[in-house]
């Protein structure tokens, strides 16, 4: 049997790489289905070790400890989309890695990210415009009317390497702000909602999408995800459509979330734009553990795992909150809500812009 095609057993070992709290509910998940996990992460304080049968301290490029951990394993994914490409070729050698090598060569970078929805995957985007040097941000500018948002082309999250471009004086210390890394600009839109599709593909090319959430963030961080969310039926299910275009492409395995923006057309609809792709299991599809009888860190290791895909159908509305910082102090006062559901990531130390851990509140399936 090929490594594309291994199914594993109950009481086989799935490797995360990463340990904080989506490692972590990747883990629990995979408890409750039988397998056991091995978590690989230099943070020794890492959530997710509370939850593991196995854990390794170890740098990514630890190439010893690294060796040891595929031999240890019967299939590797990971919690993050930053992990260094070498240390996913250098496991794909000795292992199953799923997702594979390409979804994350695709995601750390922006300008390929964004040629691959474009030209591979047909799905829409903002415009965008490699930027090196000033010569090249002018340029840029000069397609999109003076405007846009400049981005490191490699590890941003949660607003972080970005510079909001509306004026000469913004333009001139972009780069600066951004630390003078490779960049891309990109067309700045007019959204009028942020909505992500959380899509899961199978070893067999099966698809299942859950239902588009509509996110509202505060300092760049997600503070919620509502479902449904406030957008016409056909929108939702063009956004379905384009999640699993998408999955289809990479030819991915594993659970992915995809952002996109909404923006209002003439015809009182929705035209939507893909901002963004991420290769594992997603923030916004927290709701998922509540709200639907397979929740989409089960997706995933049923996935990776080579087993079936599970029921992503709704079985009520929900409304995700992230618990950042001390927002978690309120966690007596959550648990008395009848219809919350409360989840804490077990970090030892609160701080501020720290996911601490999320509430989803349930009401009545909308009709």
């Amino acid at each position: 049997m090929s490594t594309s095609e291994k199914v594993l057993k109950p009481g086989d070992t799935i490797g995360i790489l990463g340990g904080g709290q989506l490692g972590r509910m990747i883990a629990q998940a995979a408890t409750r289905l039988g397998l056991k996990s091995h978590i690989y992460c230099p943070d020794a304080d890492s959530p997710a070790f509370d939850c593991a049968a196995e854990k390794t301290i170890a740098a990514y490029d630890d190439l010893e400890a690294l060796e040891k951990f595929a031999a240890s394993v019967s299939v590797v994914t990971y919690e993050f989309e930053n992990v260094p490409g070498e240390t996913a070729d250098f496991l794909e050698a000795r292992c199953t890695v799923r997702p594979g090598p390409l979804a994350l060569t695709v995601s750390q970078d922006r300008l390929a990210e964004k040629t691959f929805l474009r030209e591979k995957a047909g799905v829409a985007v903002a415009g965008f415009y490699a930027v090196d040097t000033d010569t090249d941000l002018k340029t840029a500018l000069s397609f999109f009317d003076g405007q846009g948002v400049l981005k490191t082309r490699r590890f941003g999250y949660d607003g972080k390497g970005q510079a909001m471009i509306r004026s000469e004086e913004d333009e001139a210390n972009a780069l600066e702000v951004i630390g003078n890394q490779p960049a891309i600009l990109e067309a700045l839109i007019p959204f009028d909602k942020e909505v992500s599709v959380i899509v899961a593909r199978g070893v067999d090319g099966d698809i299942r999408c859950y239902d588009p959430a509509e996110n509202i963030h505060t300092n760049h961080i997600l503070k919620t995800s509502t479902v449904p969310a406030d957008i016409p039926r056909e929108v939702a299910t063009a956004a379905l459509e384009m999640a699993a275009q998408i999955a289809a492409g990479l030819e991915y395995v594993g659970v992915m979330g995809v952002e996109m923006f909404a923006v209002a057309n003439e015809e009182e609809g929705y035209d939507l734009l893909v901002n963004e792709i991420a290769p594992r299991v997603h923030n916004s599809g927290h709701w998922t553990e509540d709200a639907c009888p397979v929740s989409q860190f089960e997706q995933h290791v049923r996935a990776i795992a080579g087993w079936p895909l599970g029921n992503p159908g709704r079985t009520s509305d929900v409304v995700m909150e992230n618990l950042i910082g001390h927002d978690a102090d309120a966690w007596q006062s959550i648990l008395s809500e009848p219809n919350a559901r409360l989840t804490l990531y077990g970090k030892a130390e609160t701080r501020d812009g720290r996911k601490m851990g999320h509430v989803n509140r349930l009401t009545a399936l909308t009709p």
